[in-house]
């Protein structure tokens, strides 16, 4: 919702015209109750869905140029934890030649295809297979193997929009230093066609030193999305990369997304599918849920139903099952339960989303 806050609770303004525009209060409660087996072993549990509360808005500053500001942080209704500015936080200028922030964001890589997942950001998210994993704010040493990442101390500019197509452009700068030497950083972009029923991206990270002094990581990948009436279908490709002193390790992901609105009433289907990973490193090799060798694939398929019961709320349930091959250890990316080679993960879940 939108709150023109009052100058006398926000700030004295000595008589003159408040400068400020309008402020956003905006928020997400996302709670699923959970029943879930990792092979034999069953648990049973209240997850948060990366619930949030933030805070968004912009100051004229004349010649068609605006300060904008977002302060977003984590909520956690199942067990109280928080912090206010966990989640996408900047500061920046917007006008004619783009828009240039700074701030703890999401990397242009994760937003290009994040939005063709249906249940992005859950337990049965795709992070599982796409991206490696699921970095909900890292820094460059904190998390050296997810390419789904928002990133700490970051630098971004995006360019206006021209017939749907934008440029977007991030750096994270170089300012660990680990014991090992290297100065890691990151370097992201993707392009972005949105227009009508029509959706695409390419994008491309590159990860330098994450892996140690000389030795660099990256991710390309590609998505689209087409909608036709209620039906919106989703499709990513993506090839992950990392360099270790012993060699390369590869893998190769895709993913299908299929939404079907009814009324108040929405069907959805992922299907995931991360290849065996290849490369030059020794089998066994194992970086995040990438793993080298025979049999180290996985496939993760959720099926799921919406109930719309407002503008701003739903009730969802929808069963996740991951199926691991005999040398795979891919596992949920949020509220992971520790799979082991071969295992088998899968769960009903029933949770209730407001939005306001």
């Amino acid at each position: 919702m939108k709150c023109k806050i009052i100058p006398a609770l926000l700030t004295v303004c000595s008589g003159l015209a408040c400068a400020q525009s309008d402020v956003t209060l905006y928020g997400r409660l996302n709670v699923g109750l959970e029943s879930l087996q990792n092979d034999d072993q069953r648990v049973a549990r209240l997850s948060n869905n990366r619930s949030v509360l933030g805070f968004k808005g912009s100051e004229d500053l004349g010649g068609g140029t605006h300060l904008i500001f977002q302060i977003e942080g984590t909520l956690s209704p199942d067990t109280g934890a928080g912090s206010p500015a966990a989640r996408d936080t900047r500061v920046g200028l917007e006008g004619a030649a783009g828009t240039l922030f700074a701030g703890n964001w999401v990397t242009p890589y994760n937003g290009a295809t994040a939005g063709l997942d249906p249940w992005y950001p859950t337990t049965a998210g795709y992070m599982s297979i796409m991206g490696n994993g699921a970095g909900a704010t890292v820094n460059n040493t904190s998390d050296t193997s997810s390419f789904d990442r928002r990133q700490q101390n970051s630098l971004h500019y995006w360019t206006p929009l021209w017939n749907g197509l934008q440029l977007r452009l991030a750096q994270g700068l170089s300012e660990e230093r680990p014991a090992s030497g290297a100065k890691p950083a990151l370097s992201s972009g993707a392009l972005v066609y949105e227009q009508g029923a029509w959706y695409a991206s390419a994008a491309y990270e590159r990860h330098h030193e994450y892996q140690g002094v000389g030795l660099n990581d990256s991710g390309a990948k590609l998505g689209l999305g087409y909608r036709w009436g209620d039906t919106r279908l989703g499709l990513a490709a993506e090839r992950l990369r990392y360099e270790t002193a012993a060699g390369t390790l590869t893998r190769n992901d895709a993913y299908l997304s299929l939404t079907q609105q009814i009324g108040r009433h929405a069907i959805k289907l992922g299907i995931g599918h991360a290849g065996d990973g290849g490369g030059s490193a020794p089998d066994g090799t194992t970086i995040g849920f990438a793993r080298k060798g025979a049999d180290t694939g996985a496939s993760h398929y959720t099926l799921g139903y919406d109930y719309t019961l407002s503008k701003r709320s739903a009730v969802y349930a929808y069963y996740s099952h991951i199926h691991n091959e005999r040398n795979g250890v891919v596992d949920f990316a949020i509220n992971s339960l520790g799979a082991e080679p071969g295992a088998t993960l899968k769960g009903v879940v029933l949770g209730l989303r407001h939005n306001f």
